[in-house]
């Protein structure tokens, strides 16, 4: 039985806002360019060291939003959230008692990766089916956007920190701060009733015989699900991998110890490029949004790399802005797989579904990023990896024109 949306009261905005200041607290974990630079000299960590945390805590992540998807499916949003809460805290607050590569490994890498797993995998299903599916993008955006946008406040003051009480104190001071805050609004969040129809929504009956929710194993049978598992890690591996690097990329090509303003345009340009490609993407479609958004990143990307010495690309201003659309372009996948996603496989198992597609992000990220920490301890560039990211980004652009969404029929329909 279909519940209407005037006969229960509408939760969706508090949700949706609810589930982005959890994002905005757990997007800590893109300031890790600036707590890496922080590393002091005598802690003797390579370049290869100060990526390792970053790039478990992203693969973390995105095995953990598998089984944290299953779960928001089956036992709600908040008590999911809050474990992730629990977990970032605690991953923070260990990884503060220690100045071995290896403690921060355990408790940024696998503590709060994990967390941030469990908080992020709670936040957008709950929020898009509190409206309908017009405004998909939309909602996926504004709730991802907070993730993204985190930097704007945490770069700048992690740096004022580690400048003024060191490194651990400044992680001890974060892992406490996002324990409580991630805990705190975890507890407005919740999914509508069973059978909940959103004022606006097409109640037009389907075709007859055609299915939109898959289950995990049924989407696992489509080529669609690697296909699009691809161009994501693609997208999001590229964005990742350069805002690992980003203070270590001013420094290192450009002689700018500015690296954290870099990071903070970026991640305003990552917050609102979640929104604005989810509302695009409600527009012109998902396949369309993402080919703009991936031939326009592989361009970035390849600038980028000639920024060096005394050229025009090298200096602050044009380097914000190419940190800025960087950071849109990597964002708007954070809005799109996700409402891909849901096109193509429906609501019903969404977070396990999600969680399964995430999984590339997680792959893409460590791949990169781990890969362009080592080719710049081999040759003391990254332009290597820079190349790399932008064939990835062209052959994610050329598989966006050709996926199509999966026929999925029954061959019985019981009333």
């Amino acid at each position: 039985m279909n519940t209407s949306a005037t006969a229960v009261e509408n939760h969706g905005w508090r949700v949706t806002f609810a589930a982005m200041g959890i994002n905005l607290a757990l997007g800590i974990l893109y300031t890790w360019s600036v707590i890496s630079k922080g590393v002091p000299q005598d802690w003797n960590w390579s370049e290869a060291d100060k990526s390792w945390p970053y790039a478990i805590a992203c693969l973390v992540f995105s095995i953990v939003m598998v089984p944290a998807g299953w779960l928001q499916d089956k036992i709600g949003p908040r008590i999911v959230a809050s474990l992730g809460g629990l977990l970032v805290g605690a991953g923070f607050i260990m990884a503060s008692m220690t100045t071995s590569p290896l403690g921060y490994i355990v408790g940024f890498g696998l503590l709060a990766g994990a967390g941030i797993g469990f908080g992020y995998a709670s936040a957008t299903p709950p929020s898009v089916k509190w409206f309908p599916a017009a405004k998909t993008g939309l909602i996926a955006g504004i709730v991802v956007s907070g993730f993204g946008l985190a930097s704007v406040y945490a770069a700048p003051m992690t740096t004022w920190l580690i400048d003024a009480y060191g490194i651990n104190h400044t992680v001890m001071v974060w892992g406490i701060a996002f324990l409580i805050v991630v805990v705190g609004l975890a507890q407005v969040l919740k999914a509508p009733p069973k059978g909940y129809v959103p004022a606006g929504a097409d109640q037009a009956k389907t075709v007859v015989g055609k299915r939109e929710d898959y289950t995990p194993k049924e989407m696992l049978g489509t080529a669609q699900f690697y296909m699009i598992w691809f161009m994501y890690a693609c997208g999001a591996g590229a964005g990742l991998m350069i805002i690992a690097k980003l203070a270590m990329i001013a420094k290192q090509q450009a002689d700018i110890n500015l690296g954290f303003i870099l990071v903070a345009v970026l991640a305003l340009g990552n917050g609102a490029g979640r929104i604005i490609a989810g509302m695009l993407s409600d527009k012109i479609g998902r396949k369309a949004t993402m080919f703009i958004c991936f031939v326009f990143q592989a361009v970035l990307v390849f600038l980028l790399s000639q920024a060096s010495g005394g050229s025009l690309l090298a200096s602050v201003s044009v380097l914000a802005i190419i940190s800025a659309l960087i950071g849109g372009n990597y964002g708007a996948n954070l809005s799109l797989f996700p409402s891909i996603t849901k096109d193509f496989y429906g609501l019903k198992n969404f977070g396990t579904n999600y969680g399964l597609v995430f999984t590339a992000w997680g792959v893409g990220g460590f791949m990169l990023a781990l890969l362009a920490g080592k080719l710049y301890d081999i040759y003391q560039t990254f332009a290597l990896a820079y190349y790399g990211a932008s064939t990835l980004l062209i052959l994610a652009a050329i598989m966006a024109i050709f996926v199509k969404p999966p026929h999925h029929y029954l061959e019985e329909i019981k009333e």
